[in-house]
């Protein structure tokens, strides 16, 4: 049966919320085939997640809305890629097809529209899947692949260093000047717009003293979503802070070789470590001391 050609057109904000689904959908999918069978099986997105997917892509939508396309055929939504802009690195923030769509033809033509917003950035950065299909894609396009490890299990409360938090504060919006200069230091670009959504949907400690500065938000559950630092000391207080202020089962993720202080700190917490997924990356090496968000990076 021939494969029909799917309209790649801009995203609209009343997109969004089939642009959820059509996530939804494909990710549940390639993390029902991709993530370690020792792990129990992956849950469909639940609604929580769902609204924070939805309030994030509207903010794309506001902040850069030229890089968030949709992929249609015969009328129907079949993929999605948004994309963002921040001081001269290019992000891509979310890119699926549904599942029975994939290799149709859908999906080159959505990634080359994101790419093309990106084409005068210095910088790029995508947190893949372990799909291999994902890393070929990526590579092609000229990107690096570092693989990435995610931390998880149940924390040893006993390895909390004495003092942890004594130089951990509770963030404010009032922050961000400081956030977007620990951000340059790390990865070379601030996340400017983006820390008043992430002050939103996670909580911020910060750290501030003579000797560095840094920052980390946490989702809800206590998983670390970003963590950024001027030198390893601060981040290693930061993740610390949030491993005793969180509950005992937790993840850290996207931590890439770049970040051994952060697997250090995971193993004296007795937490697992695995290997998922990469952090593919154009004109700069893997930034550190950093643990990159996963949509924002």
């Amino acid at each position: 049966m021939p494969s029909p050609t799917a309209a790649i057109r801009p995203m609209r904000p009343a997109d969004v919320a089939e642009a959820e689904q059509v996530t939804s959908e494909s990710f549940h999918a390639l993390d029902r085939l991709t993530l370690p069978r020792a792990w129990p099986d992956p849950e469909p997105r639940e609604p929580g997640r769902s609204r924070s997917w939805q309030a994030r892509t509207q903010h794309l939508l506001r902040t850069d809305p030229g890089g968030c396309w949709v992929a249609e055929e015969d009328g129907r939504m079949v993929g999605v890629a948004t994309s963002l802009v921040r001081e001269g690195t290019w992000i891509l923030s979310s890119y699926a097809v549904r599942p029975g769509h994939q290799g149709r033809g859908a999906g080159k033509p959505l990634l080359a529209a994101a790419l093309h917003h990106g084409r005068g950035a210095l910088r790029g950065m995508i947190c893949s899947s372990a799909d291999p299909r994902a890393a070929r894609v990526y590579r092609q396009a000229g990107l690096s692949l570092h693989p990435q490890m995610v931390l998880r299990g149940t924390v040893d409360r006993s390895a909390i260093p004495l003092g942890t938090g004594d130089k951990v504060r509770e963030g404010t919006p009032g922050d961000v000047d400081l956030l977007d200069s620990v951000d340059r230091q790390a990865r070379g670009s601030a996340h400017g717009p983006d820390h008043a959504l992430l002050v939103e949907q996670s909580r911020l400690l910060v750290s501030e003293t003579s000797t560095g500065s840094g920052y980390a938000y946490a989702y809800p559950d206590g998983a670390v979503a970003l963590l950024a630092a001027t030198n390893r000391r601060t981040a290693g207080r930061l993740l610390w802070a949030a491993l005793a202020d969180g509950p005992a089962q937790t993840e850290v993720a996207h931590v890439t070789a770049a970040n051994e202080w952060a697997l250090d700190i995971g193993l004296a917490a007795r937490l697992e470590v695995w290997t998922v997924g990469y952090l593919a990356l154009r004109g700069m090496r893997p930034p550190a001391p950093y643990l990159h968000h996963g949509s924002l990076l």
